[in-house]
Parts: structure tokens; sequence; C-alpha cells
């Protein structure tokens, strides 16, 4: 990227957001953003709601942390989807045994839009 090269800052849009977790993971997310969580697929267009808000920053840049969850918070999305991951080997070997085994998997993602962020 150039030195000089700055993204624009658009005053009217909102810097709201947040960080949740979702089946074991935490992520940052804001509105109209598309997060990939795992675990098995939901079906398309149906609506999600994430209770466990871990923080939760404001248009003012007021940051509402919880202790462990910020009370009364949810985030809003919904399904978009599903998508796989990148296919991993795993590969197994025991030096002078002859021994060698080659396994591998792809995991299974649920695309999600968030719309909405609540206090």
């Amino acid at each position: 990227m150039r030195a000089d090269f700055r993204p624009a800052v658009h005053p009217e849009e909102p810097t709201v957001y947040a960080i949740i977790q979702a089946r074991g993971r935490q992520l940052k997310v804001t509105p109209g953003a598309i997060v990939e969580i795992d675990g098995p697929p939901a079906e398309g267009g149906a609506e999600l709601t994430f209770d466990q808000v871990l923080l939760v920053e404001k248009d003012a840049g007021d940051v509402v942390a919880g202790a462990p969850y910020v009370a009364n918070a949810r985030v809003l999305g919904v399904v978009a989807g599903e998508a796989r991951g990148p296919k991993l080997r795993v590969f197994k070997k025991k030096r002078r045994k002859g021994f060698r085994k080659t396994r591998g998997h792809r995991s299974v993602f649920t695309r999600v839009r968030i719309t909405e962020i609540q206090m």
C-alpha cells in the first residue's frame, strides 16, 4: 500500500461496532458486515440473535465493556447462506515404520449478514 493512501472516512456513516462471542469464537462485527460462523448451517433467510456481547462502541466513541457480557445488548443478523473453508490435509508418518496416513476435511461455515446492534 502506498504511504500517502488513506481510506476515505465518511462522517455520516456510523462507526458502531461490537465484539460478540458466537459458537466459541470472538468476532468483531459492524452493521452490514458479513461474518462466517462455525457450525452447522442454518436455513437461508433465518434471523439470528447474538446475546453474548462482550464490548460495544457507540457513534460518540463511548465504549461499553461487559463483565463478562454487556447487559441488554444484542446483535441481530440474517443468514446469508453457507460456505466451505479451505481443504486441510492431515498427514501422519512414523519414520522407519512404513506408516503413512493422509486425511483431510473442509469446515462448513454459516454466513451471517449483521443487520443491527442494539443497546
